[in-house]
Parts: C-alpha cells; structure tokens; sequence
C-alpha cells in the first residue's frame, strides 16, 4: 500500500492492476480549464480527470472560502464513480509539485480511505523518465462503491481559531497554525487572490513550496527537521494547516505526514474564509 508518496516508476509497474485509480488533477488558478484541456490533450494511461473548482470543491462562498470542501455523500459518489471502493489504490498527480494532487489525497483520508498516494514530481516526473502517456477518449471506468465517512478530527473551523486566539493559545503555541502561503502573501504583499492582505495574527508561515527540491519532496529526516522548528517543540497534533482556500495547506499535511508528525488537522476555509468576516483580525508583516 502506498500511502503518502508513490515515483514514477513504481506507478508505471503497477498501471494495469485491476485494484487501481490513477487521477489527474491538474489546474491552474488563473486559467481554470486549462488542466482539463491538457488532460484531454495528453495523460497517464488509464486516469481520470478531477476538476479542483467542480470535483474538488464546491463553490466559492462568504462562510466557506475559495473552495468549500464538497458535501461528504457527493464526494463519496464521485470516488465510486472514478472506480473507487475499499481496496483500490488510488496514485494523484498534477503538473509537478502536487498542491493540487495532495488535495484529492487528503480528501479521501477526510472520507476514511488510507490507500492513497501522490506522485512524487507529477506529470513532469512521469515525461522526465520517459513513460509513456495516454491520447484520444479514455475507457470509462467500472464504477464501485466507495463507503467511506467524513472525519470531523480532521478538521478545524473559523470558531475555533477565533476561541483560540482570543485565549492566548496562538501565542502560547498550544494551537499552531501553519500557513502554507508564499511569505510575499503571508506578510500582506502582492495579494492577488483574495480582496485582504495579511494573515490570522499568530499564524506562522511555512510555505508549502518548502517541501520540495527540484520538483519533488524532501527527504522525510529533512521535512522532519524543518516541522519540528516550525512547530517549536509541540506536538503536531497541536497543528492546524491552512493557507489561501484550503488547497495547499493540504501540501503541508502530507509532508507532515512523510516526516511521521501524524495528527495535524485542516482548516479548510483558510485565509479566504477568515476575512469573509471584516471583524476578524488581520496582521500583516512577517
């Protein structure tokens, strides 16, 4: 079983097993339908294709963010109908760095299912080893039935983040809130998505795009060495991921999740969520 991260190779080995969901989740901000079109131009053999706005999330709204995690009963009928059901292994990838991939990967953990990986470097790992991609119409898949429950553990919400820094327990670190934003964006410059700037005050900023080297995640002794600073001696259950909309911080997670810091949770609404309030308070700065 893999479960964190799977290469390209090892994918490649494994592509016509019957027990297995290979879902190709690229996307680009700024130009939303660019991953399906790609998708349809050139994929791994066999995978699916799953949208961030449409298969990933609901739609943007005040009280959820940019990207409103989907209803647990719809997202269980979308993993069914991609093949999905208790024994499959399920490999997500996107172009490269996987903050689209290690979405999808902790939307199934968030519904129970543990047999999942990302592709470690994405579709550029897969044309850099020179395997082979997949053109035209793919197969539908045999649809099964995925079983799986939402976890409320997983996540934290607007309340409790609100409860927590007004305790004091941001600054005291017994609840560490980790953001996985840009540190341009983190400390309130060049904010291009969302219409504040800044971010929750005692957040601490981690960018996701620190879990990797040349493409692909760091070693797990290295993500290791650089949570336990960020986290400053606490446990990682004490940690709550967030970022923008609830789509990188899920990067976080996983890396987490590789360097063996198990129990951080998500807030999903994130930075886009918080300032849907204007009477919560904004910092800015690093």
């Amino acid at each position: 079983m893999f479960d964190t991260l799977i290469g390209a190779h090892e994918l490649a080995q494994r592509l016509e097993e019957p027990a297995l969901a290979v879902i190709d989740c690229r996307f680009d901000l700024a130009r939303t339908e660019w991953g399906a079109e790609a998708y349809a131009a050139a994929r791994i053999p066999h995978a699916r294709y799953a949208h961030l706005d449409r298969d990933l999330s609901t739609p943007a709204s005040r009280s959820g963010g940019r990207h409103p995690l989907p209803a647990p009963a719809a997202l269980a009928e979308r993993f069914g109908r991609w093949g999905i059901d208790a024994d499959t292994q399920v490999v997500a990838y996107d172009q490269g760095a996987g903050a689209y991939a290690a979405r999808l990967w902790w939307l199934l953990r968030w519904l129970g299912h543990r047999r999942a990986a990302v592709l470690d470097g994405g579709l550029a790992a897969w044309q850099a080893e020179g395997l082979p991609l997949e053109h035209g119409a793919p197969a539908p898949p045999a649809a099964r039935r995925f079983s799986g429950r939402a976890d409320p553990r997983l996540l934290a919400g607007s309340a409790e983040i609100e409860q927590a820094l007004s305790a004091g327990q941001l600054e005291r670190r017994e609840l560490v809130l980790i953001d996985a934003r840009g540190a341009d964006r983190f400390a309130g410059q060049n904010e291009t998505l969302d219409p504040v700037a800044g971010h929750i005050p005692g957040a601490l900023n981690h960018p996701f795009a620190d879990n990797l080297g040349g493409g692909r995640f760091l070693q797990a002794a290295a993500l290791r060495a650089r949570y336990l600073k960020t986290l400053g001696g606490e446990s990682a259950r004490s940690a709550v991921c967030m970022c923008g909309s609830g789509v990188t911080a899920c990067h976080n997670l996983l890396a987490l999740e590789i360097a063996g810091l198990k129990g951080a949770r998500l807030y999903a609404g994130s930075w886009s969520e918080w300032i849907g309030d204007p009477a919560r308070p904004v910092a800015r700065g690093p």
